[in-house]
């Protein structure tokens, strides 16, 4: 996570290094700071540097101060950043600071932008750090980063990879995975499908779990689990899809009209109105989690076994009505099969933490009621004719969910039903030798391919045994990451270009639960 870039220009060369600077043991007090050093390589080159703080989404110019040689503060509201360099930094014409610097060959030029709240910068703002120091924190921050990823298998490098974007994500101070550190960059360049995914979703916790914990990474693991418990937890009924990094519960949406968008993709949002949306798979998540780490040694209590109860008695209380469904849906409410699958799963995990946990639980009736859920998703959520599951009750169409129905435990990989399902998913959804979520309603806007459901389809691939298809499916997925490898939402194959938010956790949690998977893999002789 330390990002080296070389410019050439005539016979001179230099490379800027930029990061966020990171110290062992600092997650209850982190630098909160951008580093950038720039450091000639060959000859000599000439580099202009523009800083321009906005705060607020750009609707607050800052008030910039200088305090010293090369030494300035911005504030703007509940903003504050100390800026420092070794360049001679002047100030520019539109709340802006400027600077012109030419570098030899092992010669250094730092710039710092460090966060401090307001009221430290006025009316003195702290000492601010100097060369040495600067030069400290980025070799800390590369012996930071190298020794967290040392990795190890056959997927190694590209698994450690994902999982430090992964670790990027997360907010140390609470253990919080955001989604995507962006907001409202388009799933159709133009187009109206801008979401903000700063914010940290019950249902990408399970997977960090799984996914994390193949690799070794239990702190982390374990941080989002428990970051997910405390917001969680209470009663059923007040349970959210998605909360702030802080546990924040009102991350209502909103409008900014005055930003243009990316290329023009209006409206920018700021929040998220499915938060509040009725998805039924979070109480499998829920279940399915606390299951997970029991299987580890860690037990729920007393307090948390009384919270599970509420979850599962809210499963079986509501596994029958339509809901919104892991996208999000912002129309009518389906019959979604993933979401009661999800549903069986908080049965299904509640009876087991009972049995093995010796928990006092209402086993009849949850026993007959997963039985009921099974049975229903078994005719209605299930094409007789064809042999496979289908998206929702009573419908025919596909969906890259249902390659997620082994992986929560209620079917097989290597089922025949799951099989033809997973044959029929790539088939239908394929588009350029990645997967579509689902078919577009027909005049419909068509976005692109989702990568998470390629990694999908390589891991159920790789589990049913049929290894060419899986690695064929696993590298065209991979090629789809930029050359950081790094991984957006979505892509459109015909132009090369990436969609949605990025870099987008959900993509590399499900590219370490495929490249796991393809790693256990021993084909036949």
């Amino acid at each position: 996570m330390v990002l080296e870039t070389t410019f050439r220009s005539g016979g001179g060369e230099a490379r800027l290094i930029d990061c966020f600077t990171m110290r062992k043991g600092g997650a209850e007090d982190p630098h909160r700071q951008i580093l950038r050093v720039v450091e000639g390589t060959r000859g000599e080159m000439e580099l202009e540097a523009v800083i321009r703080p906005r705060f607020d989404y750009a609707e607050v110019r800052p008030w910039i101060r200088k305090h010293g040689e090369r030494f300035f503060s911005a504030i703007g509201g509940n903003d504050g950043l100390l800026i420092v360099t070794d360049a001679d930094i002047q100030p520019g014409r539109d709340h802006d600071l400027q600077f012109r610097v030419s570098v030899r060959e092992g010669q250094r030029v730092r710039l710092s932008l460090h966060f401090v709240r307001p009221e430290r910068l006025d009316p003195a703002p702290p000492t601010p750090d100097g060369p040495e120091e600067l030069d400290g924190r980025l070799e800390e921050t590369i012996r930071w980063w190298r020794r967290w990823s040392k990795i190890e298998g056959p997927y190694g490098a590209a698994a450690a990879r994902s999982a430090m974007v992964l670790k990027s994500l997360i907010h140390a101070p609470t253990g919080a995975m955001v989604a995507a550190p962006t907001t409202s960059l388009p799933e159709v360049i133009g187009g109206q499908a801008n979401w903000d995914y700063r914010f940290s979703w019950i249902r990408d916790s399970s997977f960090a779990v799984r996914s994390l914990a193949q690799l070794g990474c239990e702190a982390e693991a374990d941080g989002f689990r428990r970051f997910v418990e405390r917001s969680a937890a209470g009663h059923a009924e007040d349970l959210q899809i998605a909360y702030g990094v802080g546990g924040e519960r009102r991350i209502g949406e909103s409008e900014l009209d005055d930003l243009p968008g990316y290329r023009g993709s209006r409206p920018v949002r700021i929040g998220n109105a499915a938060a509040t949306q009725r998805q039924l798979d979070v109480y499998g998540h829920l279940l399915e989690l606390s299951w997970r780490w029991h299987e580890r040694g860690h037990s729920p209590d007393d307090d948390y076994w009384r919270f599970l109860v509420d979850l599962v008695e809210a499963a079986a209380r509501d596994w029958c009505r339509p809901d919104r469904g892991i996208w999000e849906t912002r129309g009518r409410p389906q019959h979604f099969v993933l979401s009661k699958a999800m549903c069986w799963v908080a049965l299904d995990r509640g009876i087991r933490l009972s049995r093995e946990c010796a928990r006092r639980a209402p086993m009849g009736r949850w026993t007959k009621t997963r039985d009921e859920i099974r049975r229903a998703l078994e005719s209605q959520g299930y094409d007789r004719r064809r042999g496979v599951f289908v998206r929702a009750f009573g419908g025919r169409a596909m969906d890259a969910s249902l390659l997620l129905l082994p992986t929560v435990g209620f079917v097989d990989y290597g089922d025949p039903r799951m099989v033809r399902t997973t044959d029929a998913v790539s088939d239908g959804l394929s588009r350029d030798g990645l997967l579509m979520r689902f078919r577009p309603p027909a005049g419909g806007p068509s976005e692109g391919v989702f990568l998470p459901a390629s990694f999908w389809l390589a891991e159920c691939l790789a589990r049913q045994g049929r290894w060419d298809e899986a690695r064929e499916v696993f590298d065209r997925a991979v090629s789809a990451g930029n050359d950081l490898g790094l991984f957006s939402e979505e892509l459109d194959p015909a132009a090369g270009e990436m969609l949605g938010n990025f870099p987008q956790g959900l993509t590399h949690l499900s590219h370490i639960a495929a490249a796991a998977a393809l790693s256990g893999s021993h084909p036949p002789e």
